[in-house]
């Protein structure tokens, strides 16, 4: 699919938030000492800014020998492009660093400060790509989606009960070790603290199917009956179950949920006939070569995985 780059620059369409409430109705400013309400609807989040972020994921690779990979620039430069727009956004910034095959890399953690309990919300995506390109659909997609949700939060001012945290993860790719040293790097009161964590790896696939998460009943129903009220089947993300950054928060105790559109399996007939697909095609032609670039994205199934977070997020942490 052709991709048009947006006219106005992604940071500006990022800190222009305030104006992206549900309906995209502008909010008037609280008065004065007013506390904000605890709860609302999630809003619509505009694809056009998720795909902001891809586009700039995509240039950072291309500025940096063409990868997002493990210890290379274009993963450090992604780290970069993030943090500084969370920051802005009124975030509270860390870098978990671990080590893996001798190289030290960094995974990104942002906590939103309101909150009414101690009690941990999470959403994550992983950030590094493969070798062999910048890794758009595999992670930008989940990567952007997760940011462009934690900006939503900022935008409307949010004050929720539970205490929103986001991470995006190194080094996935080599067997998740980002997220596993960060879940290790937890005691057991601060894992005690976590309610849920909610994971987003690839998410824009070109030919895509809708897989939830079927490791919590409670998560996935949020996330099926949401697809549902849209006419829309899912799937339980069966491909996904032991192969991405939710595996060591779950084998922590911690419940998870999360989104999948398909990665390098083929579609079924039935399948295609439920999401308009081609069958006999993978649902990622792309998955981990050179042509994962913003052409490898379905904006239909990005900008609708997008709001399903947002609409979750919302739901868990009021």
């Amino acid at each position: 699919m052709t991709y048009r780059r947006p006219a106005v620059p992604v940071i500006a369409l990022s800190l222009a938030l305030a104006a992206g409430l549900a309906g995209g109705a502008t909010a008037a400013p609280a008065p004065t000492g007013a506390t904000p309400p605890t709860t609302a609807a999630a809003p619509d989040i505009e694809v056009d800014r998720v795909l902001g972020h891809l586009t700039e994921l995509e240039s950072i690779a291309a500025a940096h020998g063409g990868n997002r990979a493990h210890g290379q620039p274009g993963y450090a430069a992604s780290l970069d492009y993030i943090e500084g727009l969370l920051e802005e956004a009124g975030y509270e910034t860390s870098r978990h660093a671990f080590t893996n095959a001798g190289i030290t890399s960094w995974n990104l953690i942002a906590t939103w400060p309101h909150a009414a309990t101690d009690e941990v919300l999470m959403a994550g995506a992983h950030l590094d790509s493969v070798r062999s390109g910048a890794g758009v659909n595999d992670n930008g997609s989940g990567s952007a989606a997760v940011l462009e949700v934690a900006l939503a939060v900022a935008g409307a001012d949010l004050r929720p009960q539970k205490e929103l945290r986001f991470g995006w993860w190194g080094a996935e790719e080599l067997g998740m070790v980002g997220s596993r040293a960060y879940v290790a790097s937890l005691g057991a009161t601060e894992r005690a603290r976590f309610g849920e964590y909610l994971n987003f790896d690839m998410i824009g696939s070109p030919n895509a199917g809708y897989f939830v998460y079927d490791d919590d009943a409670a998560i996935a129903a949020l996330f099926t009956d949401w697809f549902a009220a849209r006419g829309i089947p899912t799937e339980p993300a069966t491909a996904a179950r032991n192969s991405s950054d939710h595996v060591p928060f779950r084998s922590a105790g911690i419940p998870v949920g999360g989104l999948f559109t398909g990665a390098g399996n083929t579609m079924t007939a039935a399948q295609a006939a439920q999401w308009n697909g081609t069958a006999g095609v993978a649902f990622d032609p792309c998955y981990h070569r050179a042509c994962d670039t913003l052409d490898n994205i379905d904006q239909t199934a990005l900008d609708l995985n997008t709001d399903a977070l947002a609409h979750v997020l919302w739901e868990l942490g009021s």
